[in-house]
């Protein structure tokens, strides 16, 4: 029984990569059927070529036809900062997920999630600011190598390395660019930047976490299916390498595929 659970779990996880750019099969334009706002927010996430409806998108007036104030531009970007983790980030969520399956003790999964948050934080706000002018073209490649990176790492060390933490947050640097890219292109007014860029962080670190419950509550139910509290055998022979493989070869694949692009 544990190894068929196991195996249906990577199963359900191969079957989620495989789809993890939906917008390039169902964003087309002039598709009959597709909503514009559904379709502008497909386009946008994950190096898409652009919005299709930026307006219906990220509207800036509020229901009434008046600007929006601080907490209400705010409270509609922690929605999208959400969104675009959950469900379309899916380089992001491997990442995090590779983070995680590197990380048995609590105190080191902390240190590493620290440091992305604190770098991608950085890098969000100076590229969204224009301090910084990140070019997709390079910025996209690299982020999926730093997920294949990681998850080769997972595979050759059994534990967490000393220089995991910094590892993590040079890489988390330009998983911000990554964010700021997206954000950049929704085109704020000045009035609605500070507001917008706070909520929009906030919903990104709600979509990370939420991606760190899931998987430590699966963590814990493989655990005990396996008989390995400590996550150091079994856990680690039928979970931790098969998935950090899978993961590996799918940031090595998208980061080939960019570069081609």
């Amino acid at each position: 029984m544990p190894r068929k659970l196991i195996f249906a779990t990577l199963l359900l996880l191969a079957a989620s990569l495989a789809f993890g750019h939906p917008e390039d099969e169902l964003c087309v334009p002039g598709e009959d059927g597709m909503d514009p706002a559904l379709c502008a927010a497909l386009a946008e996430m994950n190096s898409a070529e652009g919005p299709l409806s930026q307006d219906d998108y990220v509207p800036i007036l509020d229901e009434s036809g008046e600007e929006r104030d601080f907490l209400s531009t705010a409270g509609l970007y922690v929605k999208i900062g959400i969104g675009h983790i959950l469900p379309d980030g899916a380089d992001h969520i491997l990442f995090v997920l590779a983070i995680f399956l590197a990380s048995v003790r609590t105190k080191a999964l902390i240190w590493q999630i620290s440091a992305f948050t604190v770098a991608h934080t950085v890098t969000l706000g100076l590229a969204a600011s224009g301090f910084i002018t990140p070019s997709p073209s390079v910025v996209e490649p690299l982020i999926a190598f730093t997920i294949a990176f990681v998850a080769i790492e997972n595979l050759v060390f059994k534990d967490m390395t000393r220089w995991r933490p910094v590892v993590v947050f040079g890489f988390g640097l330009i998983h911000g660019l990554g964010f700021a890219g997206f954000f950049g292109e929704l085109g704020l007014p000045p009035g609605q930047f500070w507001s917008a860029l706070i909520g929009f962080n906030i919903g990104v670190e709600i979509g990370q976490l939420s991606v760190i419950l899931v998987a430590a509550v699966l963590g814990v139910i493989l655990r005990r299916a396996l008989n390995d509290p400590y996550g150091q055998l079994r856990y680690r022979t039928y979970v931790v390498r098969p998935l950090s493989l899978l993961i590996g070869l799918t940031g090595l694949w998208w980061g080939v595929t960019r570069l081609l692009a």
